[in-house]
């Protein structure tokens, strides 16, 4: 993985336990972990955790974002909202690696029902040690930014 990196964190009841582990995972890598909750199992409402999370990255308070929750689709759709996040679901090596490479992703979003411990944790190591490719793919990258400043 890559150097120290500052990394928001969030997830719903059904994330809770998987951001636990992640937390304590990232942390001994080295790296800072805010944990934006929930704090958890009881039944939550995502949104406003995921925004927090890609607002913390927009506002570059945080290198990356990660957002769980059962299948981790609404909880990327959440972090989406906010401008100048890229979140993406990843629910294996391949997506983890593309997301970052070609959309230069800055919040990676999972499925805690979907990958168990050992996957999220490639995933994740995945994701943070990936470099964008730029070239055509910043091309592309700067059309979706055009697409959401008009939107």
């Amino acid at each position: 993985m890559s150097s120290s990196l500052r990394i928001a964190i969030g997830s719903d009841h059904a994330g809770y336990e998987l951001k636990q582990h992640l937390v304590a995972f990232l942390a001994a890598q080295g790296h800072t972990v805010d944990d934006q909750g929930t704090h958890s199992t009881e039944s939550v409402d995502y949104p406003p955790i995921c925004a927090g999370v890609g607002r913390t990255v927009r506002d570059g308070k945080a290198d990356f974002g990660i957002v769980l929750g059962g299948s981790g689709q609404g909880e990327q759709l959440a972090a989406n909202k906010v401008r100048g996040v890229r979140a993406a679901l990843c629910n294996c090596l391949y997506t983890a690696r593309m997301a970052r490479s070609h959309n230069d992703a800055n919040v990676l979003s999972m499925g805690a029902r979907v990958v168990g411990v050992g996957l999220a944790e490639e995933i994740v190591t995945t994701f943070l040690s990936t470099a964008f490719e730029g070239g055509r793919h910043a091309r592309r990258v700067a059309q979706l930014t055009e697409l959401e400043n008009e939107f």
